[in-house]
Order: structure tokens, then sequence, then C-alpha cells
């Protein structure tokens, strides 16, 4: 079917320039062109080819495909694919591509502000793509799908006694969808992110190419692909690296009243490497005042580390003895701990509250300075029910991917504010959107970053400065890999 450039169409209510695709037909599998200056009906059809998956559109699809976690942003598309194969993310990119129809690719659906959405294209649900490769104990890396879960991996890696380094806290994310913007834990210190432990990529570019990428072929797209939001590629399959696992882990929370010991406690510990998980929770006292610190820790034991020993392990430490909570879990019971509290939100309703999460990275050297004012603010009604407050360190001479930004500092602390509000109160939504852009203003005059997952308006002006001396190269790519910018609208990249 023809395209004249200069013309506009309606995309199921949509206008788009440029687009001579409008309408799609499920009977006759067929999006048709119709001109919406004098309603003439279809002038021709644009066929759907033959999938192994399937391509929805009923209501009850496309409502679901249009919200997310954040339940803040609500882009419908005009068609779900649910791909049988990874040809089909091939067939139907190359199709909307000639098409100028915009593509999300979409895991999990945890996205917190509409990032895996499109309004009047298609979504990519990816979690028909799960499959697990082979494994035995010798292996040192795994081939998965982009739709596999986290927890999915764990399992299959640990019957051979094997796991990838670094987890999320939660684990029933989707490979590909945490891939895309970074993945980080509590490994991190000793790990990087997991974006750090792939070791190769398949992907399927804006142009409906599926190349396999590596550092060493097709650089510039695997480096495109890796925390890139999905601006360049759609990750189909990715090979993640793998250590061995530790049986048990010994599970520490360490109380402290001080925000600059509790931090200091931290960094002292990614930096002696003491402990192979480090994070921190900040929580509202009995006056509701956020000045509770909790220092998170685990130590791995046999067979890839000595019994954990707390004389040893809590030498120095400078928190309150008398809190100390010490829990001998298994491996997969520890990296899975937070499930009861998941399981508990969804059972009161709390999992379907809005999300306008706050996600920042902070220069070690100012955290404290940071965290204050943001701290003192804060209520536990303005967190909400369900709420947390994460705040823990990193090491950055671990983190190498080009696109995932962080802070110029050897230490680096994540400071997140995991808020809840009720989706109908839209007057404190947009108090927290606006308190999250006026944190994160404040944040990056300072030398920090963000961690793109959150609830935030972001310009392109915005993007570049937050990919700082990385953004060439990544609108390179961008131009090279999705010359007609279809991929992933719902970050406002570009």
């Amino acid at each position: 079917m023809s395209r004249t450039p200069s013309r506009r169409t309606v995309l199921h209510g949509v206008t788009l320039a440029g687009a001579a695709v409008v309408g799609f037909d499920p009977t006759a599998r067929s999006w048709a062109a119709t001109s919406p200056e004098t309603g003439a009906p279809p002038a021709g059809l644009a066929r759907i080819p033959r999938l192994d998956g399937t391509l929805v559109t009923d209501d009850a699809s496309l409502t679901a495909a249009a919200d997310d976690f954040g339940h803040l942003v609500h882009h419908r598309p005009v068609a779900v694919l649910r791909p049988g194969s990874v040809r089909d993310v091939v067939t139907m990119i190359r199709f909307c591509n000639a098409h100028r129809l915009p593509v999300a690719p979409r895991g999990q659906g945890h996205a917190a502000f509409g990032q895996a959405q499109t309004r009047g294209g298609l979504v990519i649900e990816t979690a028909t793509l799960a499959d697990i490769g082979a494994l035995d104990s010798a292996s040192t890396t795994v081939t998965v799908g982009a739709g596999a879960r986290w927890s999915e991996v764990a399992r299959a890696t640990l019957a051979h006694g094997l796991t990838p380094p670094v987890f999320t806290d939660y684990l029933e994310l989707s490979v590909g969808g945490t891939l895309s913007v970074g993945g980080l834990g509590g490994q991190g210190h000793q790990h990087g992110a997991q974006v750090d432990n792939v070791t190769q990529l398949r992907v399927v570019t804006g142009a409906g190419e599926l190349v396999r990428c590596s550092p060493t072929r097709r650089p510039d797209l695997f480096h495109a692909a890796l925390a890139g939001l999905g601006q360049c590629a759609v990750i189909v399959e990715a090979t993640v690296r793998l250590v061995p696992a530790p049986a048990t882990v010994r599970h520490y929370l360490l109380t402290y009243d001080d925000l600059d010991t509790f931090l200091e406690d931290q960094r002292l510990l990614v930096r002696e490497g003491r402990f192979a998980y480090v994070e921190g929770q900040v929580s509202a006292d009995a006056e509701g005042a956020f000045r509770v610190y909790v220092l998170e820790a685990a130590a791995y034991g046999p067979p890839v580390g000595p019994a954990p020993d707390d004389t040893v392990l809590l030498r120095g430490l400078r928190h309150d003895p008398a809190t100390v909570s010490r829990t001998d879990r298994t491996y997969y019971d520890f990296l899975d701990r937070i499930a009861p509290f998941v399981a508990a939100l969804k059972e009161s309703g709390l999992w379907a509250y809005a999300h306008p999460w706050l996600d920042l990275m902070f220069p070690g050297r100012s955290a404290a300075a940071l965290a204050a004012p943001l701290l003192d603010a804060l209520t536990p009604d303005t967190l909400g029910p369900g709420g947390v407050v994460l705040f823990y360190p990193l090491l950055r001479e671990h983190f190498r991917t080009p696109l995932l930004r962080t802070p110029d500092d050897d230490v680096f602390h994540l400071f997140d504010f995991l808020r809840t509000v009720p989706p109908d109160d839209t007057a404190a939504v947009e108090r927290a959107l606006a308190a999250n852009r006026a944190a994160y203003d404040t944040v990056v005059a300072a030398g920090g970053t963000r961690y793109p997952v959150g609830g935030m308006r972001l310009t392109r002006d915005d993007w570049r400065t937050h990919f700082g001396a990385a953004w060439p190269a990544f609108e390179r790519a961008k131009h090279r890999y999705d010359p007609n910018g279809i991929l992933t609208p719902g970050q406002g990249v570009f």
C-alpha cells in the first residue's frame, strides 16, 4: 500500500502525521486506510502477515495494555501481539515500520509511568518468549527469552547450583524489562547492575532486523539496547553470566538513629566487600518522622563462602545492638523474601493504587545532604500505605554499561520513594509528581542522576542532560537502528 508523506490519517481516533494505516479489522486480518477529510471507504487494505502467535484487539486486552503498575498513564494501543515466536516480533515490527505505527514492548507491565504503552500503535507482550536454555553444573552463562521472569531464571539455574549475580528485589519482573532499564539490586556493589552481567543479546531493531550482538559483535547496538529504554531495539533473548550459588544466607537488619552514621557504615561495608548483599531502608518513628534507618545485609554461606560469623561480620558497625535481627534462610527464600509483602499488598487492594515513584541516584559525598530535606518533608500520609523508602550504596567501578547513568563518585546511593496513592486522588498524584520533579532538579544540579523507572515527566532536553556524554552515540544508534522512530514512544526520549 502506498504512503503519501504529507497525508494525515486517523488511527482509532488518534491523528498521526505521515501515517497511512488506520483501523484494524480482525475478521479481515487487515488495517484499512481511510480519508479523515471525506470519510471515504477504505481505498485499500494492509494485510496482516501470517503469525505463529496471536494479534488481539478485544477491549479487555487493549484496556490492560493501556495501564501499568503505576496506574498514572493510559495510552490505548490498537492491537496487542502475543508472539508465538521471535519471528512474529520481526514480522510485526517490519509491518509497523513500513506503516509508521508506534511499537512498545511490554514484559510484566511493572512500569510506573506509561513507559511500555503506546497510543494508537502496537504493544508486543513478551511474556510468551520465556524459554530458558539448557544448563548443567559447568555452565557459565544461561540464555533466556526476554519474557522469562527472574524467579523462573533463578529456579532453573539453582537446580544446577548456579545463579545470576544480581537480582532486583522483586523477582517477578521480566528479563527484557529490567535489562532495558538497568536492573539494580543489593548485590550491585560487587557485580554491577544486571546489564553489566549480560554477554550477548538477540534483538529486533526498529527496522525489523533480527541481530545477535555482544561487546565484540555489533557493539554499538549491544550498548544501545542495554539500559537503552527500548529506543533502538526490542530485546528478545539475553545471555546472562552465572556464578556458583550459596545454599544458605544469613540475613541481618541493623537499626540506626543517625543518618550520617547509617550512610558511613553502608559505604564501609561495600568498600570492604564484607557482605554479598547490602541495602537499606528508612521508616517513620513513633512521631511520624522518617529517621529510623535500617541497614540490610546478607552473607552467603557454603559452598561460596564460609559459615557466617556474627563477630566478624558486625565488627566496628555502629548500629543499635539491642535491635539486631538475624535470620538464616535458603538462598531462594532470601531472593524471594518480599513475596509475602507483595501478596499482602494485592490482597488489601494497595497493589492497585497509583505509584508515583521517585528513583534517584546520589553521589556518595552528598548523599546525606540531599536526602535529609527530602526525608524531613516526607510523612506517612505522603508516602502512602505500604509505601517504602529505599536507600543503599553501590560501587561505581562495577557499573560499565554506558547508558546506565550513574553519579561520578566511587560510591553512589540509590534513593527511592516508593509511594502509593489512591488512583482517584488526582490532586495527591499531581503533588507527588511535582515533588518528584523538584527533587530531580535539585539532585541533578548536585551531580546526581535518575534511575529511569518512576513517575517523572522529562523533556527531550532533560534526556540529553541525563545521558550526558553517552548521548551522541545513543542518538546515532537511534537513527541507525530505528530510522522511522517507531520504538517505545512512552519513554519520551526522542
